[in-house]
């Protein structure tokens, strides 16, 4: 005999063994399977992206300056005559003034970036002071360049000229240090920020062991603080760096450029960008053309070796046994 169920009985569900997903779980699962493989290649596109974009970049300044290459060779980076009369070209002088107005710039704004930082990170975590404090610095990283380079005409110009006037030499007040100056004012709120936001994020933890063995405010920020957040402030400063090493209108308006190697940090020089901003229209030669995009050529490599120099350093300062509380 077969037996029947009652009427009003509801089928049999098969009980539900371990491991087996439910209908209800298997096409919610599925469709995250699929956005997640989704989201996953369209971030390796866009990582490929930016690095056919860099070599896009690199081998159309490689293919404009091959005239300049072919002529020139090596001796153009040694060269220190830039005369587009003769045909003559050397890029000597731009990277020395390239280089001795960044770094100069970086070792300038690192002591006003840091008590920014430390400012903000630990001192002024919060209220109206921090909010303000803040506010000024995203202000001062959103002005456009032509605007600090007319303040630094009618500011830092007159003050620099004042000061060679007292130190005895051609009181010329514009030159590599005043462009230093302003490239300072104008990092300064690049590495501020990320320094600021490193320290922000040092564990509460860390710092009142500090204190519990009876250390001071100063000497936790120096033997914790700085330490944990090291590498943070060191990327801030590579950003800080990349932006000097680029900048354009704000050091053409008070370096000087003159086409030359400077006689000191007060003399007139010139860079790879401002010469590059200040003669590419002038460039009616293919020579002339190709010398400048060389100078192009040699500002990316330059910038993309400090870049990959500074990644390495932070690799190495992030590992365990370096120093770092982490």
């Amino acid at each position: 005999m077969q037996a029947h169920n009652p009427p009003n009985s509801q089928p049999a569900v098969p009980e539900a063994r371990a491991g087996d997903p439910t209908p209800s779980v298997r096409p919610v699962r599925g469709r995250f399977a699929r956005g997640e493989a989704t989201f996953r290649w369209a971030l390796l596109v866009g990582a490929i992206a930016m690095l056919l974009l860099l070599a896009g970049i690199f081998v159309t300044l490689l293919i404009g300056s091959r005239l300049s290459l072919s002529k020139f060779g090596f001796r153009f980076l040694a060269g220190t005559e830039w005369d587009p009369i003769s045909q003559e070209f050397g890029a000597l002088p731009f990277l020395v003034g390239t280089l001795l107005t960044s770094f100069m710039a970086i070792a300038i704004s690192i002591p006003f970036s840091m008590a920014i930082a430390l400012s903000l990170g630990e001192y002024f975590r919060r209220g109206w002071l921090s909010s303000v404090l803040r506010s000024m610095i995203e202000l001062l990283a959103g002005i456009p360049s032509v605007i600090y380079g007319f303040w630094a005409l009618f500011f830092l110009v007159p003050l620099v000229r004042s000061l060679e006037m007292q130190l005895d030499i051609p009181p010329y007040g514009v030159g590599i240090f005043t462009a230093s100056l302003i490239l300072a004012i104008m990092v300064v709120p690049y590495s501020a920020s990320v320094a600021r936001e490193v320290i922000a994020m040092v564990p509460s933890s860390l710092k009142e062991a500090a204190y519990s063995l009876g250390a001071t405010r100063f000497e936790v920020i120096r033997q914790v603080v700085i330490p944990y957040a090291r590498s943070g402030i060191i990327a801030g400063i590579l950003l800080s760096l990349g932006r000097a090493l680029g900048e354009t209108m704000a050091v053409t308006m008070v370096i000087g450029n003159r086409n030359a190697l400077p006689d000191g940090i007060f003399s007139p020089g010139n860079t790879m960008a401002s010469i590059i901003a200040n003669e590419f229209t002038e460039a009616t030669d293919e020579i002339y053309l190709s010398a400048l995009l060389e100078i192009g050529l040699v500002l990316f490599v330059v910038s993309t070796i400090i870049n990959v120099t500074g990644k390495i350093v932070i690799q190495r300062l992030d590992r365990p046994g370096s120093g770092s509380p982490k």
